[in-house]
């Protein structure tokens, strides 16, 4: 699989070290945080789900059949990955309260575990999360001392908030896409392929925004005309219908970018969308490290929509392990 993300700056320089990712399902566990309490009450059963080697669409469409519902009655607030083992969070509408024996489920897929429930009052949206908590293992490291070193730096700076390769899709292939239907005007009914078009185009410009301000040497210093939010956070855009809100040099930073992306503002013109900020740093919380001759076990806590991809490229060339099972 092609890095479509290898032209991107790193914030320390880019590593020597190398190391593998994924080798095993245990090497990246991910475990949903909602970050707030169910109702106790309502129509909506919610499943925590602990998964391993299984994807969340699956599940959710199995789980829609052996409770006797239709998929549109599973909830979820977050696609998590098939080659790793994920504790989430499913609701199933089941307003008569007919409950199944879950242990029959799991019978029949020893993969997928429920491993607790309660009810709410409203089924569960994408995004309705805090975060995720991350324990990620990476193997055959080829210099522990170096990537100690950039870990020390990484906890120190945080890193670049680039949006991972799988929004992308396998070679870049969302990116391709998104900008054959801004140049052909595609227009479709189609609201999931719309959607991940869209996102593809607007996190593709982020990212391109962000290593822009890398090599421009102001990213961890705003410029003339940036937006900051918070405690002086500084932000890029995520690209819109409207006029760019930023001014001076950071709109000319800006719209450099954008002007070299004229297929993808046509597809996000085209479909209204208006635009947006995010953080250009990402730091995460937490962090936690045990290390080894040649492996390293990392611990941490991203917020809802960031990558783990994009603090694992600041350590290390990683070799993502491609399984076909």
């Amino acid at each position: 699989m092609t890095d479509v993300l290898q032209h991107l700056a790193y914030l320390y320089g880019k590593p020597t070290t190398t190391a593998k990712f994924k080798a095993t399902n245990e090497d990246f566990v991910v475990r949903e945080v909602l970050g707030y309490e169910f109702t106790g009450e309502g129509e909506h059963l919610m499943l925590r789900i602990r998964k391993n080697g299984e994807n969340t669409s699956f599940v959710a469409n199995e789980l829609a059949r052996f409770c006797g519902v239709k998929s549109k009655d599973i909830g979820w607030a977050g696609l998590k990955d098939r080659h790793a083992v994920t504790e989430q969070w499913l609701s199933v509408h089941l307003p008569k309260k007919n409950v199944p024996d879950f242990a029959d489920f799991h019978k029949q897929y020893p993969s997928i575990e429920i491993v607790a429930t309660d009810w709410h009052n409203k089924k569960l949206r994408p995004g309705d999360l805090a975060g995720n908590e991350f324990d990620i293992r990476l193997t055959d490291v080829s210099d522990i001392t170096e990537l100690s070193a950039r870990l020390q730096q990484v906890e120190a700076g945080g890193v670049p908030n680039y949006f991972g390769q799988q929004r992308f899709g396998r070679d870049g292939g969302n990116v391709t896409e998104a900008r054959r239907w801004g140049r052909e005007n595609v227009r479709t009914r189609n609201q999931n392929k719309r959607s991940l078009y869209l996102s593809a185009a607007r996190s593709w410009i982020f990212n391109e925004i962000v290593s822009k301000r890398i090599e421009a040497q102001c990213f961890d210093s705003a410029i003339a005309g940036d937006i900051l939010e918070g405690n002086g956070v500084i932000t890029a855009a995520l690209a819109g219908d409207n006029t760019l809100p930023t001014e001076q040099d950071a709109l000319i930073l800006e719209q450099s970018v954008t002007e070299q992306e004229p297929d993808l503002m046509l597809l996000i013109r085209g479909n209204r969308m208006r635009h947006d900020r995010r953080a250009i740093l990402l730091k995460p919380e937490s962090l936690k490290s045990q290390l080894e001759d040649d492996a390293v076990t990392l611990s941490f806590f991203l917020d809802s929509g960031s990558f783990a991809t994009s603090i694992l490229r600041e350590l290390a060339q990683i070799e993502e392990v491609e399984r076909q099972f």
